[in-house]
């Protein structure tokens, strides 16, 4: 059964899924934009039977606190911080990573501070290479480099209800799979008073985490943790050879890729669970063993 639950870090309620035995192995789903934890509802129960399930939805997003942009600079610093903060707030000492869209600096971010931590890397189109960049980030890219009104008006489009549910299908063969609550949520998230701002606020500070790809890389290089890429190859903003990209840092890395969109677990959560579960059963046999 999963639970939802709150914790408490630094005065803001982070919102939680959390699921499985607490003796098994623990793994952190890192949700991205514009979604939250629910983009894991299906996968939670698929892998719960073996490992300690934790998905928060991050500062902003799902239904954690989402504070005044006075009270809280919305970079993807402070949000690995609020969540380095969160996994100690409930005991999560080690934990595996899956890591999807905004997840994936997040992530990232975590195993850089606290290496100690993070036992494997699970990452579905969490992109840390520049090669894995579309042009569809050719509009953000261009704020990145000229941060005016101008530019970041033309960022609202990102944040209506169509360019919600148009990430959802692109590239779905069959988009009677993909529940409309999911983008409906989002969307209905997204529409709250302000949380416009703080979208386009992390959207100029993406361009920290392409800075941070390559010392993203060297890390790869240096620990050679076990590493998944589970990768919807149609994908509009992540591309295929952003998956493949990990293979030349961690020649052991594994990929698989899905003829699906974006939010690959909307039509394949079944079957990522499976390779999931095939994975860490084989890189984390000694932890499961023992719980």
């Amino acid at each position: 059964m999963t639970k939802y639950l709150y914790a408490t870090v630094e005065g803001n309620k982070i919102f939680y899924r959390e699921a499985g035995s607490k003796t098994a192995p623990s793994l952190l789903l890192l949700h991205g934009f514009p979604t939250s934890s629910h983009m894991f509802r299906n996968l939670i129960p698929a892998l719960a039977d073996r490992y300690h399930v934790v998905a928060p939805d991050l500062p902003g997003f799902g239904f954690s606190d989402a504070p005044e942009r006075k009270k809280f600079r919305y970079t993807f610093d402070n949000l690995a911080k609020v969540i380095a903060g969160f996994t100690q707030t409930i005991g999560l000492d080690q934990y595996a990573i899956y890591v999807f869209d905004y997840g994936a600096p997040v992530g990232f971010r975590l195993a850089l501070a606290h290496p100690e931590r993070v036992t494997a890397i699970i990452s579905q189109n969490g992109n840390a290479y520049e090669e894995g960049l579309s042009q569809g980030w050719n509009p953000i890219q261009k704020y990145w480099k000229e941060p005016t009104a101008e530019n970041r008006a033309a960022l609202r489009q990102f944040l209506t209800p169509e360019a919600t549910k148009w990430q959802y299908l692109h590239g779905v063969q069959d988009p009677s799979l993909v529940a409309p609550e999911s983008y409906e949520l989002d969307s209905a998230l997204l529409a709250r008073p302000g949380n416009d701002e703080i979208q386009l606020d992390l959207f100029l500070d993406y361009a920290s985490n392409v800075a941070l790809y390559p010392k993203f890389q060297e890390y790869f290089r240096a620990k050679h943790l076990p590493l998944l890429a589970v990768w919807g190859n149609s994908d509009p903003f992540f591309l295929p050879p952003g998956a493949d990209a990990f293979k030349r840092d961690n020649p052991s890395a594994e990929v698989h890729f899905y003829n699906t969109g974006h939010f690959a677990l909307e039509t394949h959560a079944q079957e990522i669970a499976s390779v999931i579960h095939d994975f860490l059963g084989r890189k984390l046999s000694r932890q499961i063993s023992a719980a």
